[in-house]
């Protein structure tokens, strides 16, 4: 049976703007492949079998006329990832419009609307950016719009918005369509949220959107799209709208998500080794979302966190009620798409609308008959969470709903899957006695129905054959023989339509033929005979679609937190304490764990206000990049209310996530690893805060030794100025020693293991995979690493000579550096004797002498100083050749005196 085929996107082409949609179609940086238009005969009604044509052939992606674009065709030939791997909604299926409008000036603060037609659920938001957006960008990539909407002034010939050029350049694969400004009224805006929001949630959405005048607009030109370009009407009263400020969510970049592996395995994306893969034993559709959609975006709310806590706490404690309620959601569909199609209804009738509205109603009488039990799962529920799930799922709610489908619909009328079983299902759904000719369409279509089977029958008696009756939506009823069975006999011209496939003969009959178009016509005749009913029935339980919605997300909230409880059952997970210190003993990386049979080796760690910049050193292998992936994880766990693999855990709230990772070239962008790198730093260090969490991993790698080193320990120390929790793993040795003495740094180092025996030239190198204290101590350890690889002895012994002939080289400088103080020291006592010299000889009078003297005096011992703290003559007042031996120091050193001149001449 096939599905409704969702609402494509048309471009809208305003009354009264043609000229803007000139400047859209001038414009070769703005997609539209996704949003094609719809068929002119959309609005028409049309036969059965048209109207399956024509649902196909809508379904195909048609450029839309307007403007054309480059970006996604080759997003599309480089294999660019789906949005569906970062978008809270889950699935390209889903079709979102986005409206934004923008207040420019110094602090922007940017309205936007978010309508999703698949799910029947908006979003409104405003936001107080920055000058790049961040923020707005990051709400949009999460939310994965199929159609973004802007003013059309914001295009050329005017001047081009800043936010357009930055969505442009980071979203390329998406359309953006300008809408003239008429659109974008608060008053409607208004009205839209007065009249399609539950009457339930009026009141606190007025409350949430005071004041939001650009949210507001942004709501009013999307629904308005909705409405004139892909002609779908929502329903009075039946939108979920919400109002979500975008500080009560942690904000976790695209980069990030790939990086961490949230929702998509990067080696595999059909792999499960991902923490959404990790955690998802949700039974029911709504709850994997809600599961995605928490992981994209976890909550930054204490009181939220310790209700999800207490409600998984007691489902671990009760198992007999957890597997009740494990039982209990087995029995539920997709509800949440299900009341989308009762409340947003495309224009146009037809067979196809018809037979899809009584399929509607026997799923939502199977949704309503899935809730008493529910209910009656969770009647031992004490939190307080899980008691507010079983009061939305009480009897009052639901029961009208039943009564009025029990005054309709056969009891014996359930949904079905196979095709055949749903064509019985619609024919008789309906109660006897409504429509005489309903009940004569019925007798008819039955009538037919033995005729086939008898038909069968007498053919099979007279071929000597056993013909089976098949049955699917495009044939109907047809005949299938096994090849074999026929021992090489030739097929008589009765049977037609022959089409041999996988060793069975499909064919029919010229009888069967006729008896399939009489009982399609009976079948149709009923349906349409039925829809009156049908669609009386449907309005009125359009009228309880709130107390559904509110029940479905309930529903999938259960759902989540049993998921999370099937994880902590299963997995040896423990509840994890919310505060100021960030603080984990015996801690496991959740998806390694489950990946390593062998066991995986557990870590402290701790990070407080003494010990915020943590920088890790270590082997190759010796797994650096696990230790702080698992610290980003388990924040992300236990900020959506789901335990963590520890012993003990304890978490600060956290409202930034960045993780900065190890990529490679990006070809499609034309950008190598080290140009994606400074990108995504550049992004980190405009962004971060006191209430962020940043990982780097291997920072500075992809340019020269020197300038890595340079680079890695600038961004540290802006890193570190911006008083946020960072976790910095590096092979850079001088970053440790540069950094070690500042206050909030830590230096640690994950063990290795290192042994020679007497009878092996090759040393025996054993990852321990801890943590400890201190920078690492191993010596040559890539050296050793390539002997263990088999790499032949004669490269080694080259590379063990450099590496010897480098470490002398550095040694000769140090003493050479300390030769050339001590040839500083004798220079500037030097001067000072010949200054005296000349001041002996001087007709000065004692007062401007000794006024003198003392000057003299102070700057010796300040050059002196300088010397013997920086090597190098106090802040150039020495000679230029002197200066010029000090400048070849150490590496390191050199690094950790550059930085300190820069600050001290800052502070002169």
């Amino acid at each position: 049976m096939s599905s409704p085929v969702p609402p494509r996107w048309p471009s809208l082409t305003p009354q009264g703007s043609l000229a803007g949609n000139r400047r859209l179609s001038n414009s070769t940086t703005r997609t539209s492949t996704s949003t094609p238009h719809p068929s002119v005969q959309a609005g028409r009604q049309t036969p059965a079998s048209q109207s399956i044509t024509h649902s196909r052939n809508r379904s195909r992606s048609v450029t839309s006329s307007s403007y054309q674009s480059g970006h996604r065709r080759n997003a599309s030939a480089s294999g660019r990832r789906s949005r569906a791997a970062s978008s809270v909604w889950g699935s390209d299926g889903n079709q979102v419009v986005c409206a934004i409008s923008e207040a420019r000036g110094v602090s922007p603060s940017v309205g936007l609307a978010f309508i999703n037609a698949t799910t029947n659920e908006a979003v409104l938001s405003q936001i107080c950016d920055s000058q790049f957006y961040a923020k707005t960008v990051h709400k949009i990539e999460i939310y994965g719009p199929s159609v973004i909407l802007m003013v059309n002034t914001a295009f050329p010939p005017n001047p081009k918005s800043n936010l357009l050029s930055i969505l442009e350049e980071r979203l390329p694969g998406t359309a953006i369509e300008g809408l003239d400004r008429k659109y974008w009224s608060e008053t409607s805006g208004l009205e839209f949220i007065q009249t399609l929001s539950f009457r339930e949630d009026l009141d606190a959405i007025r409350v949430a959107i005071q004041g939001n005048y650009y949210a507001t607009c942004s709501f009013s030109a999307a629904v308005k799209y909705i409405k004139l370009a892909c002609h779908l009407t929502i329903l009075s009263h039946s939108l979920r709208l919400r109002y979500q400020p975008s500080e009560d969510t942690m904000m976790i970049d695209i980069s990030t998500i790939q990086s961490l592996e949230l929702i998509q395995n990067i080696q595999n994306a059909m792999s499960k080794d991902c923490l959404y893969g990790l955690l998802n034993e949700t039974l029911t559709p709504m709850g994997s979302r809600m599961l995605r959609s928490n992981i994209l975006q976890p909550s930054t709310r204490v009181e939220i966190l310790t209700r999800r806590y207490d409600a998984l706490d007691e489902l671990a404690v009760k198992e007999d009620m957890f597997f009740e309620i494990r039982k209990a959601l087995k029995g539920f569909t997709d509800a949440e798409k299900l009341l989308t199609k009762l409340v947003i209804v495309p224009e146009g009738v037809s067979i196809y609308a018809s037979e899809q509205a009584i399929n509607h109603v026997l799923m939502i009488k199977a949704f309503v008959l899935a809730i008493p039990t529910l209910h009656e799962a969770l009647a031992e529920a004490e939190s307080e969470l899980l008691s507010l799930v079983r009061t939305n799922c009480r009897h009052e709610l639901i029961q009208p709903v039943i009564e009025m489908i029990k005054d309709t619909i056969n009891d014996d009328v359930t949904l079905m899957k196979l095709p055949i079983d749903m064509w019985h299902q619609r024919t008789y759904a309906v109660k006897s006695g409504v429509n005489g000719l309903l009940d004569v369409a019925r007798q008819t279509y039955k009538e037919g129905t033995d005729d086939v089977h008898q038909h069968v029958d007498d053919i099979n008696k007279e071929l000597e054959i056993s013909l089976e009756i098949r049955f699917d939506r495009d044939r109907k009823y047809w005949l299938r023989q096994r090849e074999c069975d026929l021992e090489g006999r030739v097929l008589p011209d009765t049977l037609i339509n022959r089409v041999r496939k996988e060793g069975y003969i499909e064919c029919q009959t010229l009888t069967l033929v006729q008896l399939n178009t009489r009982i399609t016509d009976s079948h149709n005749e009923a349906v349409m005979l039925s829809d009156r009913v049908i669609h009386g029935l449907l309005d009125s339980i359009r009228g309880h679609i709130p107390n559904l919605f509110g029940v479905s997300e309930s529903i999938a909230l259960l759902d989540m937190i049993s998921s999370f409880g099937q994880s902590v059952t299963v997995r040896d997970y423990i509840r994890p304490e919310t505060g100021s210190v960030l603080a984990l003993k015996a801690a496991r990386h959740p998806i390694y764990e489950k990946l390593m049979q062998q066991g995986f080796t557990p870590n402290d760690v701790f990070a407080n206000e003494q010990h915020r910049f943590q920088i890790i050193t270590g082997c190759n292998m010796s797994g650096k990049s696990t230790y702080i992936r698992m610290v980003a994880l388990l924040q992300v766990m236990a900020q959506i209310g789901c335990f963590v693999p520890a012993e003990f855990a304890s978490f600060p709230i956290i409202h930034q996530l960045f993780v900065r990772m190890s990529t490679d070239d990006s070809i499609e962008a034309n950008m190598s690893t080290f140009s994606i790198e400074m990108r995504e730093m550049a992004f980190i260090l405009r962004n971060i805060s006191k209430r962020s969490l940043a990982v780097i991993d291997e920072l500075g790698r992809g340019t020269s030794t020197r300038d890595g080193l340079a680079i890695a320990i600038a961004i540290s120390e802006a890193l570190l100025q911006s008083d946020a929790f960072v976790w910095f793993a590096t092979h850079f040795e001088q970053l440790t020693a540069v950094l070690g003495s500042r206050p909030g740094v830590l230096n640690l180092h994950l063990e290795t293991e290192v042994s020679r025996s007497n009878d092996q030239e090759t040393p025996k190198m054993t990852m321990l995979y801890k943590i400890n204290s201190g920078p690492s101590q191993e010596e040559h350890y890539g050296i050793n690493l390539a002997r263990m690889i088999g790499f032949s002895e004669q490269f080694i012994e080259v590379a063990e000579d450099v590496s010897t002939t480098l470490e002398r080289q550095i040694e000769e400088q140090k003493r050479t550096s300390q030769s050339r103080q001590l040839s500083l020291r004798r220079k500037l006592i030097l001067n000072l004797f010949e200054s005296l010299l000349q001041l002996k000889n001087s007709d000065m009078d004692d007062a401007a002498l000794g006024s003198y003297l003392k000057q003299l005096q102070g700057e010796f011992v300040l050059r002196m100083d300088g010397i013997a703290q920086n090597g190098q003559a106090a802040y150039d007042h020495v000679d230029e050749s002197s200066i010029e031996e000090v400048d070849a120091m150490e590496q390191g050193e050199e690094h950790k005196n550059v930085l300190i001149n820069s600050k001290d001449r800052a502070r002169t």
